[in-house]
Order: C-alpha cells, then structure tokens, then sequence
C-alpha cells in the first residue's frame, strides 16, 4: 500500500458536481444529455441533475438541496426570487405545450388551435382527460388554462378528469392505456416512444406558450450551496449554451427555443 502513496498524493483533487434542480421535461427531452457534456468539458464542473416537477423542484430548492434550478413556471420562480430563496432569474429558452390523445377524438378538437375552446368541449363530451396532478409547471399551466373556461375540473375529478399525480413519461402512459387526453409539453411528446396511435390534436395557440427560466439559490439562505460553479453554469447557458440549445434536434425538430436576456 506504502508504494502507491506518492501516486495518491499526486492525483488531483475532483470538486463535488453542482446539483441542478430541474424539471422533468428538460431531462425526457435529452437536452441535457446532448448540452451538458460540452460545459463539462469546458469547465472541469460536473452536473448531477435532479429532475422532477416544478413544484418539487422549487421546494428542494427552499430546502437547499441543489445549487441552480431551471423550471417552467414563472410567476412561481419570481415568487421564490422575491421570498429571498433564490436570485438572478433570467428568461433561458421556451417550446410550447400540446393536447394529445386517441384517433376517435372524442370531444371533437382534432385541427382547432383555441384550447380554452377544446377544454370545454371535453368537459362537455365528459371525455377522459389526465392531468398530473402534481404541482408541475405543466400542472400549473394546465390549470391557468382551464380558469378563463369558468370551469373547476377539481369538481370532476374521479370521473372524467383524472390525476396520476406523476410525471410526464407516466402520464403519458396512463392515459395512454385509459384513451384520455393529455396536455403535454412538446419536447416530452416527442421523445416519448410508447406513442402507439396516439395523435397530436391541438397545437398553435399562443396561450400554450411555455417559457422555462434559470435561477441562482441566494446564498443568504443557502451559504453551503456550490454559488460559485452554479454561477459558471448559469451563465454558460445563457452564453454559449444558448447555441447548444438551439441545436438540439428530436427527429429532425429543434425542442428548445433559446431566448437569453
């Protein structure tokens, strides 16, 4: 053991990776995947990413637990910023979000772009929908679109609006197996590859828009947090990452829209 002593002494020293609190639909997507190796590279700093919902994710976060958070639901982000969570939180990139489900559409909203429109022939069709359920950006968004609708699914649910309470992937799946229409991300839709004869049936209103965001954990209330290397990866992203987003193709379909301030 002695004999490997000088060897031991003269390996460098690694710093632990940063963890990025980040939403689930960034990870499905392969983005990080496809971007994350060129920081690493570039800056010798490692990225663990912990994916899950937006509101899990801002909520580890409180906690300190991660060090960077990139999450899609803003005014949530800018609450975290103003209760002296987090800081710094800029605009990173953005996709929109889809309804899918199955070929029989039975609401009828196959071709229409106006999803306040589709949302109410659904409810009125008593047709499945699955929601997450799970304080997601998508969850969040799914419920700002319902409200102008005057209609409260929360009401319905157990009967025709359903919640699984999980992910994209899962939710996907469930309503997969149940025929029910989903609101997805983009990103997630196409990568997800139990698709079967699932369609895409509304897409193109501008209400769908989806913005994801980059915030720094304030280092008042986490002074443990990696605030130095997050700082590094914060602003690589809103650099030279902003071009590594812009590549980042799914079957011929760029998934990300970079839109750094």
């Amino acid at each position: 053991m002695i004999r490997f002593l000088p060897f031991l002494l003269a390996a460098p020293a690694f710093a632990d990776p940063i963890t990025l609190q980040s939403t689930t639909s960034t990870q499905n997507s392969g983005l990080y995947d496809a971007i994350l190796p060129a920081f690493t590279a570039e800056s010798g700093i490692e990225v663990q990413v912990v994916a899950v919902g937006t509101g899990q994710a801002l909520q580890n976060a409180r906690n300190c637990d991660g060090d960077l958070l990139i999450v899609h639901a803003t005014e949530a982000e800018e609450a975290f910023v103003a209760d002296g969570y987090g800081t710094n939180r800029a605009d990173l990139m953005y996709n929109d979000f889809v309804i899918v489900g199955p070929p029989a559409d039975p609401a009828d909203i196959r071709g229409t772009d106006d999803v306040q429109a589709a949302l109410s022939a659904i409810a009125a069709a008593e047709a499945r929908f699955m929601s997450r359920g799970d304080d997601s950006g998508t969850h969040k968004a799914e419920l700002r679109l319902w409200a102008p609708t005057d209609i409260d699914p929360a009401e319905f649910s157990g009967t025709w609006y359903l919640e699984t309470g999980a992910g994209m992937g899962a939710t996907l799946n469930t309503a997969r197996g149940l025929n029910a229409y989903v609101m997805t991300d983009r990103a997630t839709w196409l990568r997800f590859g139990n698709k079967g004869d699932f369609e895409l049936l509304l897409e193109g209103d501008p209400d769908l828009f989806n913005q994801y965001g980059v915030v720094q954990i304030s280092p008042d209330h986490c002074p443990r947090a990696n605030l130095t290397d997050a700082a590094t990866l914060r602003n690589w992203l809103l650099n030279d990452g902003q071009e590594a987003i812009a590549a980042y193709e799914v079957e011929g379909e760029q998934l990300f829209f970079p839109n750094a301030d």
